[in-house]
């Protein structure tokens, strides 16, 4: 049976801490592609220096280059490539920047990958994702974006935090854009199926929500730059259901038309990852307090894919 390939494009903290992580999870050989010469093979080194301290049986799998005929063949791409935030910006101060970003790298991946799937993780989320799939013409259901993942996770970690549970115990649903007005939907979050406003008074479970809408930030406004342990995680979370082919559910960014009455967007729901991408859509009866949040906040995303369009008028 053949190895499963993957690539990481960009070998800064988010993608090298994807890299290594994948790495660890035994997913197959990865590629760690960057632009900036001995970045990418530095960082590759070092974890294959880890290897014998991380439990591995053989050599470290990561293979860093600046050379994109390495990535030939992959099976799942993962694009981490862009700025990242610093204090003070918002995620859509990035769009014009790492739009071209995004467009160059599809346009390599279309080249060297042409049947891969397609994971994007760089800001602003949302159009960043529809930019990926406007350039390399994909189907759309292999490509999508880690998001409700991380903000998934955010808010299950917050949440067991608050009760002293274990994490694994939360289950939650996040839907929307990945930015301040994201949709953690507490009617459907428990805590092994108890719903949380059972364990919880709204007002402690809203200003959680708030906690998680702002968790990027204030990562942001400690550190001084992004975060990328969680969002690395986040990633090769979603490759791992679709190498493995897990059918696993989880929250992300995906291509939705009729579903939620989207109208042909690249937004966060819950969705069905398996070998082939995106298996589906799960469709929420939301009520209306519900449906409002959401297209409120598909409403950022469409003005985002807008701005997009002006940026880069080829798309």
């Amino acid at each position: 049976m053949a190895r499963n390939k993957i690539t990481v494009v960009g070998a800064g903290n988010v993608g090298a801490t994807t890299a290594f992580i994948a790495a660890t999870r035994r997913l197959g050989q990865i590629v760690l592609v960057d632009i900036v010469k001995g970045l990418a093979e530095g960082k590759a080194l070092d974890m294959a220096e880890a290897s014998g301290l991380v439990g591995a049986t053989h050599a470290s799998p990561v293979l860093g280059t600046t050379d994109w005929a390495a990535t030939a063949g992959s099976d799942v791409v993962i694009i981490t490539s862009g700025i990242p935030r610093k204090p003070g910006m918002s995620r859509d101060d990035l769009l014009a920047t790492n739009a071209k970003i995004v467009r160059d790298v599809s346009r390599q991946v279309v080249e060297h990958s042409p049947n891969t799937i397609v994971i994007v993780v760089c800001n602003p989320l949302d159009a960043m994702v529809h930019v990926a799939a406007k350039v390399t013409g994909f189907a759309k259901q292999r490509v999508m974006g880690m998001a409700g993942a991380l903000d998934s996770a955010r808010f299950r970690y917050f949440l067991a935090a608050e009760l002293g549970a274990s994490v694994a115990d939360v289950q939650c649903v996040l839907m929307g854009g990945h930015g301040d007005d994201m949709v953690p939907l507490p009617r459907f979050t428990t805590v092994s199926g108890i719903p949380i406003r059972q364990l919880l008074p709204q007002d402690r479970i809203d200003q959680l929500i708030d906690r998680t809408r702002k968790g990027g930030i204030e990562i942001v406004n400690l550190l001084g730059f992004s975060a990328y342990y969680a969002p690395a995680a986040g990633a090769v979370q979603m490759a791992e259901a679709i190498l493995r082919d897990t059918k696993s559910l989880l929250c992300c960014c995906a291509y939705c038309d009729r579903q939620y009455e989207a109208g042909g967007y690249f937004v966060g729901v819950p969705a069905l990852l398996g070998r082939s991408g995106v298996e589906k859509i799960v469709e929420l009866d939301l009520d209306d307090a519900e449906k409002a949040q959401f297209h409120e906040s598909l409403g950022h995303v469409k003005e985002l894919v807008a701005k997009v369009h002006e940026l880069l008028p080829e798309l």
